[in-house]
C-alpha cells in the first residue's frame, strides 16, 4: 500500500554470512537456524562441499548481525557409527529447538535409502550426541516442539512426493508424537 512501511524489512547488509566468511572448502551457504544461546546468537547453516555433499556448519554472533564461522564444521555425514550408512550422500536442513534444558536437532540424512530424518542434541553446541533416526524414509524438515504434550514430544514434518500432473508436490505439514528420548 502506497506511504505504509512494510512490516518486515529486508537487511541492508544481506547476505550476513557468504561461503567466502567459511575458513573450510564450501561451494555454499544456506538453510540456517539460529538460536539464541548463553547471550549469543548461535547460527547452524547447510553448506555443501565441493564433492556435493551436505555438511553443517556453525557461526556465532554477538548481535545476530556480524557472524564468526568456527574452523570445523559443526556435523559431517558420521562415517564410523550405525549412522553412517544413512548419511552417507549427506547432512541437511538442520532444524533447532530447546527442550527442557537442551536442544534437539533435527536434520535430514541423504543416502542411497533416501532421506531419513535424524535426531541429535547438544546442550552447549560444543559437542553433538546423536540420538536416532526417527522417520521412515522420504519425510524432510521435520521440527520438535518446544513443549511436550501430554508427555509426549511432538513434531512437525514434510513428506516428500513425487509431483504428477495437477497435484502439488509440497502436502500439507502434519503433527505427529513420538515417544520419549533416552540416555
Amino acid at each position: 500500500m502506497p506511504g505504509k512501511e512494510p512490516i518486515v524489512k529486508r537487511y541492508k547488509k544481506n547476505p550476513i554470512l557468504t561461503k567466502d566468511d567459511v575458513p573450510y572448502t564450501v561451494a555454499t551457504v544456506h538453510n540456517a537456524g539460529i538460536v539464541r544461546h548463553g547471550g549469543r546468537y548461535i547460527m547452524l547453516f547447510r553448506s555443501h562441499r565441493h564433492n556435493g555433499r551436505s555438511i553443517i556448519g556453525r557461526a556465532d554472533s554477538d548481535d545476530g548481525f556480524s557472524f564468526t564461522v568456527h574452523p570445523e564444521p559443526f556435523l559431517t555425514p558420521s562415517t564410523d557409527n550405525v549412522f553412517a550408512e544413512y548419511e552417507e550422500f549427506g547432512v541437511e536442513d538442520l532444524r533447532i529447538n530447546s527442550v527442557e534444558g537442551e536442544y534437539l536437532l533435527t536434520y535430514s540424512a541423504y543416502s542411497r535409502h533416501g532421506v531419513r530424518i535424524a535426531l541429535a542434541r547438544t546442550k552447549d553446541f560444543k559437542s553433538i550426541e546423536r540420538v536416532a533416526m526417527i522417520t521412515q524414509v522420504d519425510l524432510r524438515n521435520v521440527v520438535i516442539f518446544p513443549e511436550k504434550f501430554q508427555g509426549r514430544y511432538a513434531r512437525l514434518d514434510r513428506r516428500i512426493r513425487r509431483s504428477r500432473p495437477g497435484q502439488s508436490g509440497f502436502p500439507i505439514p502434519r503433527t505427529s508424537f513420538t515417544g520419549g528420548i533416552h540416555g
